[in-house]
């Protein structure tokens, strides 16, 4: 049984490759998958996405938009067509956490929804660079 796995966005493809899990976090909450998972289309929300292989595994920060899985036997493929993604290691840490700093002002202030997307973003960003 396999998992085949591929993360785009509208610019590039982020990632693709063999994994033995994927946790994402969707609208609804977060969902772990494996080989053999029923289809579906899930929303995907801002947050962390795991992407796990056999001897690591890769964490990228999500903004959003769709994951589809199909199966066919044992085999999946799970498609992630994301607005945007940054895996871990092209995250600045330092911006995620001043932007977390400036949404929480604009949010103390008088909150928005876009302070409070604009704080999803960082702290997810700050999650997947701070390992977890």
């Amino acid at each position: 049984m396999s998992l085949d796995v591929h993360l785009v966005t509208p610019e590039r493809e982020v990632w693709s490759g063999e994994a033995t899990m994927v946790v994402a976090r969707g609208e609804e909450g977060d969902v772990g998958l494996l080989a053999g998972h029923a289809p579906m289309l899930m929303p995907l929300a801002i947050g962390p996405l795991f992407i796990h292989r056999e001897s690591d595994v890769v964490s990228v920060a999500v903004d959003g938009g769709f994951l589809h899985v199909t199966s066919r036997g044992g085999d999946s493929r799970i498609d992630i067509l994301a607005e945007h993604a940054e895996l871990e290691s092209e995250i600045d840490l330092e911006a995620a956490r001043a932007l977390a700093a400036e949404a929480e002002r604009r949010i103390g202030e008088r909150s928005t929804d876009e302070a409070r997307a604009d704080l999803a973003r960082a702290v997810a960003r700050i999650r997947v660079r701070s390992g977890g």
